[in-house]
């Protein structure tokens, strides 16, 4: 079951960025339109949600994870730009 989600969020994941034409970087820095969806989770793996005086904020939101998330899933980028993960 766990690889039926895997290989589905990741064939999503692709076809997106096939649609928009678009690519991300790969582990070796390429552009590449059909990464692994173990690339994108460990990129995600360092972005973390700090609660400083009752002020959510999130730490290691780049640009370029930003980029990808426009690529997943709307849930996805409710995940981590909900209003109450607000960038501050």
């Amino acid at each position: 079951m766990c690889l039926l989600v895997y290989n589905l969020g990741q064939r999503e994941l692709r076809k997106t960025l096939e649609r928009t034409n678009s690519e991300v970087k790969n582990q070796l820095g390429k552009l590449t339109n059909i990464p692994t969806l173990r690339w994108i989770f460990q990129w995600f793996e360092v972005v973390y949600l700090l609660i400083i005086n009752q002020w959510p904020k999130l730490v290691n939101l780049t640009e370029e994870r930003s980029l990808i998330l426009e690529f997943l899933p709307s849930s996805c980028q409710k995940y981590h730009l909900g209003t109450n993960n607000n960038k501050r």
